[in-house]
């Protein structure tokens, strides 16, 4: 551990086995031109049931530089498609990835699982304990697709070029969109100083969401009164799946955060996240929706706390800015050293400003302007999960940073 900290955090509800695909142009335009895929055809929406809906879901969301999360027919369908390229088998979840994260800083933290197999044994740090829901060894991997800025798809009719970089998420996982909770759940709360939410997004059964709400309401009763419960919106598969969960459990979450993307979702409209007065509209507007006691935002340009508990977390919106910067800049092997080297890089101007700003406009706002990092080929999978992870490290190691994770290299 680093310094003096001795928490504990459970982490859930649910992990993943990520096939993560190398981007390859090659590929991508053997496959369109095999499949006969025209521009009139790219839409972002469509139901994605077999190899050729799923490579046009693909190029359509190259063509707007945007990130998603999609639900796929059947597993079949993300094996067959992955074989096409080299794949590298990761492990993913929200819970997972910051319990990752945590790991690389030196915190130890407790993993709630739905689901296991000899991917998931093997990958994961010891430090990382487990409680695991499942009876069964299954594996229903999702299909990770990073693409850079610039990623070029020739089309039968035209080529796409992506304005920008991201990720997408394609799967059919049966554990996950069940959600069974462990009973052990409730005991490894009874002593959490935190506890993060996050994974109901998959779900699609209203019913049994109710009900694992009602489960999980149950289970964190048994948290201390001054735990930290942190919330991680996602894709929702259902938007109105999210309203039943904020009824369930908003009193209870300390933290609620979301990515751009989702933003942009509970808006129904694109944001320019670099224009103060459409950030200041859009956070307002978010805010009305979500009264949480912080509400985090974090973009590719800046991350913002709004509400009336948001200046507590200062420190932790930093180091979750930084940690995530540092993935993005090294990929899935940070170290502390990376995290360290990180802090000594530019700021990007415009999302400084636009921070100084909506800090000036909206009362008790606080906001951390992303780093400017430019690599050939950044890592975009998992950025929201680290940063999770690193806003949760500095929660429960609110000292400075980069002394204390440069005093661990030292000692390791």
């Amino acid at each position: 551990m680093i310094g003096d900290v001795d928490r504990k955090l459970v982490l859930g509800l649910g992990g993943t086995v990520d096939y993560e695909l190398t981007w390859d142009s090659a590929v991508l335009d053997r496959l369109v031109g095999e499949h006969g895929v025209r521009r009139h055809e790219l839409t972002t929406t469509a139901p994605i049931v077999d190899e050729r809906s799923l490579l046009v879901a693909i190029v359509s969301f190259v063509a707007s530089g945007a990130g998603a999360e999609r639900f796929v027919a059947s597993s079949a369908v993300i094996e067959a498609f992955a074989a096409h390229f080299d794949v590298t088998v990761t492990l993913g979840g929200t819970g997972v990835r910051a319990g990752l994260v945590l790991d690389a800083l030196g915190i130890p933290s407790v993993q709630h699982l739905v689901s296991i197999d000899d991917h998931v044994r093997r990958l994961l740090p010891a430090s990382l304990s487990y409680i695991c829901s499942a009876a069964d060894d299954t594996l229903d991997p999702h299909l990770i697709v990073q693409y850079p800025a610039g990623a070029h798809v020739r089309l039968t009719d035209g080529d796409v070029i992506s304005p920008a970089a991201n990720r997408l998420i394609f799967a059919n996982d049966p554990p996950n969109r069940n959600m069974l909770l462990a009973d052990a759940l409730a005991g490894e709360l009874g002593d959490a100083d935190v506890f993060l939410v996050s994974g109901f997004n998959t779900m699609q059964d209203h019913g049994l969401l109710e009900q694992r709400l009602a489960t999980l309401e149950e289970a964190m009763r048994s948290l201390p009164a001054d735990a930290l419960v942190y919330y991680e919106d996602a894709g929702f598969y259902s938007r109105p799946y999210a309203e039943t969960v904020r009824q369930r459990l908003l009193d209870r979450i300390d933290v609620y955060g979301m990515n751009e993307d989702e933003l942009q979702e509970y808006l129904g409209r694109p944001v320019d996240l670099l224009d103060p007065s459409d950030v200041v509209d859009a956070l307002t507007a978010v805010r009305e929706v979500i009264p949480a006691a912080a509400l985090v935002v974090h973009t590719r340009y800046w991350a913002i706390a709004i509400g009336p508990d948001a200046a507590r977390h200062r420190i932790a919106l930093e180091s979750a800015v930084q940690v995530a910067a540092t993935r993005y800049r090294v990929g899935d092997r940070l170290t502390a050293a990376d995290v360290v080297e990180t802090a000594s890089g530019d700021r990007h101007a415009a999302g400084r400003a636009l921070v100084e700003e909506v800090e000036a406009r909206i009362e008790g706002s606080v906001g951390v302007a992303a780093f400017a990092i430019d690599v050939a080929m950044p890592t975009t999978i998992g950025l929201g999960d680290t940063f999770v992870g690193g806003f949760l490290a500095g929660a429960v190691r609110p000292e400075t940073l980069g002394r204390h994770l440069a005093r661990r290299e030292e000692t390791v």
